[in-house]
């Protein structure tokens, strides 16, 4: 046994000083022909995709899909961000109503004016923002979408449309049938506002929309004197819109319905106010901006 293995160990000496353990064209360096390998990445959505699926503030990689704009879709993203420290330096991604939740929003808020062409409370239109998952967020996923809908109304608690074609600039011109204008304000049996349906300015109405009214440092209103606050900021507002003074008569003019967003998004540092006159027993048909006292007389009973 002991010469056998000596022969062996010989014979495999003689095979590899004769060059037989490598065919030709083979230099026995297994890597230094290879480019280097990109580090890897995670997913992140698409600036300017549509989806089909319903807005949710929260966005599992598996769920996203992307649809073309000219199809039926319910939202679209116009901006991806990504988020900053201290947010980012975060071992979840940021709570509702958070720093970094705030700036998120605040964001969106403007790239979505942007993408519009033009101040998108002017319009039909809603806005959120969407977050990536914890899974996502812990695999280094810092990233933001920013999304905004239709709605076939911002009064009476409207839904979401499945539009077709894409939001960018379509408030340029100022003439989308999403801008808001004049409306039909009609009372339930106690003398409040029971709804308030859009019509043509050139049609019989009585409340117009004037503009929005920024209330800062003002609680969300959830009282009388609160309320009268966000009032008084939109009559100031439509006193501007018409070109009628700011003066004691002023609330004998118009009556007025201040509307901001809900209590979720004022979270968010969210302080726009849509602002309309309202003239109760009063029918117009055509627009009062800009003209003056005489389209809009003081009313003293």
């Amino acid at each position: 046994m002991r010469h056998r293995l000596g022969l062996t160990a010989v014979l495999g000496l003689v095979l590899l000083a004769a060059g037989c353990g490598k065919p030709g064209g083979v230099d026995g360096d297994l890597t230094n022909g290879w480019g280097a390998m990109a580090p890897a990445s995670g997913f992140e959505p698409n600036t300017g995709a549509c989806h089909n699926a319903n807005f949710s503030p929260v966005g599992p990689r598996g769920t996203y899909e992307e649809v073309d704009c000219a199809a039926k879709h319910r939202t679209e993203t116009v901006y991806v961000g990504t988020y900053e420290s201290p947010a980012a330096d975060a071992d979840v991604p940021p709570a509702d109503g958070s720093a970094g939740a705030k700036a998120a929003y605040s964001v969106c808020d403007q790239k979505t004016t942007t993408f519009a062409g033009g101040p998108w409370r002017n319009a039909r239109l809603w806005i959120g923002v969407t977050r990536p998952t914890e899974a996502a967020w812990n695999g280094g996923a810092r990233w933001y979408r920013c999304e905004v809908l239709e709605l076939n109304s911002v009064e009476d608690d409207g839904g979401l449309v499945q539009r077709e074609g894409s939001l960018r600039n379509v408030l340029a011109t100022g003439a989308s049938d999403l801008m808001l204008t004049c409306y039909a304000i009609q009372l339930d049996g106690n003398g409040a506002i029971a709804t308030m349906p859009a019509v043509s300015c050139a049609a019989k109405h009585n409340g117009e929309f004037a503009g929005v009214w920024y209330a800062k440092d003002l609680d969300y209103p959830k009282d009388d004197a609160t309320w009268a606050k966000f009032h008084d900021g939109c009559r100031e507002l439509i006193a501007d819109y018409v070109g009628v003074p700011k003066d004691a008569d002023l609330q004998y003019r118009t009556g007025v319905v201040s509307l901001p967003g809900g209590a979720d998004v004022w979270a968010l540092g969210d302080r726009g106010v849509r602002c309309y006159l309202w003239l109760d027993g009063v029918e117009l048909t055509s627009t009062v901006k800009g003209k003056g006292v005489k389209s809009l007389p003081v009313q003293y009973k």
